[in-house]
């Protein structure tokens, strides 16, 4: 009896403790989402509001004419993300078995540097670089080994590349952690078993540290498939992505219903890739 009544006071007291973060999210998550779901399927009226009668054609329009948009920001998205993988997982192998701590720390520094500067002027910076007649062109033409401007900006290469230089250090942070945390005793036993380097490295160092793997790939990915300031920055037309799509939605007299169809779709495709980590990422945690 007293067991049962300790247990709904501290049910009670979980729940009373909770409860400013319920509504809070109550607030402006689920109300929001609730309303934008809502408006999807409204008909857009001359304003471009939505209006009753109900209506799918605004997500039929997001799976049929705007699918190649879709399917580019899935695409990039991977890219950009594969590409931070490929570049953050030695950096942070790298900086995490340094032996002294402050150089760990300035490393550490250093990939965290960026983000003292607005996201906004460093993509700007990336067009400068990338410009006809920006830094690089003009370093290749120096040098003799192009003769006409590379097409750098306004193409899928661009927003890739700001996509990797905007979100690398959510890859390096997590795979540090995880390699932080990994017993190298385990290499050494797994030398004395007669595996060389490589092997060790895929057979025991991997698999130990994809949780940092799988986490510092929804940072990546999440932030990617959403992103309008970079696409629009860097990729032009050729970059076009759904973020922009919604932006351009919402704007003006655009079109409200279809900018929260396209949304509620971007939406499901980063819950899908939250469910994704926490089925393969936390169980190997």
């Amino acid at each position: 009896m007293l067991e049962a009544r300790s247990r709904r006071r501290r049910t009670l007291g979980g729940v009373l403790l909770a409860l400013p973060a319920i509504l809070w999210l109550a607030l402006f998550f689920l109300i929001p989402l609730g309303i934008m779901v809502v408006v999807s399927v409204l008909t857009r009226d001359a304003s471009g509001a939505g209006v009753l009668p109900l209506t799918l054609e605004h997500y039929e329009r997001v799976f049929g004419v705007f699918s190649p948009v879709l399917w580019r920001s899935i695409g990039i998205s991977l890219v950009a993300t594969l590409v931070c993988l490929v570049i953050g997982y030695p950096l942070a192998f790298f900086i995490s078995t340094r032996q002294r701590q402050w150089v760990r720390q300035v490393c550490l520094f250093l990939v965290i540097l960026p983000f003292w500067t607005n996201f906004l002027v460093r993509t700007y910076a990336w067009r400068v670089l990338l410009g006809d007649e920006g830094t690089i062109n003009s370093i290749l033409s120096a040098t003799g080994l192009i003769q006409e401007p590379l097409q750098l900006l306004n193409t899928q290469f661009a927003v890739v590349v700001g996509l990797v230089y905007g979100f690398l250090p959510f890859m390096v942070l997590p795979i540090y952690a995880s390699v932080e945390r990994f017993d190298f005793r385990f290499v050494d036993a797994a030398h004395d078993l007669g595996a060389n380097d490589l092997r060790a490295f895929l057979e025991v160092v991997f698999p130990l540290t994809l949780p940092g793997v799988f986490a510092g790939s929804a940072l990546v990915f999440i932030p990617c498939v959403g992103a309008f300031v970079t696409p629009d920055l860097l990729g032009g037309t050729s970059g076009l992505m759904i973020g922009n799509l919604i932006q351009r939605q919402f704007g003006g007299s655009g079109n409200m219903p279809l900018g929260s169809a396209l949304s509620v779709v971007m939406m499901v495709i980063v819950m899908l890739t939250l469910l994704a980590y926490v089925r393969f990422g936390t169980r190997r945690a």
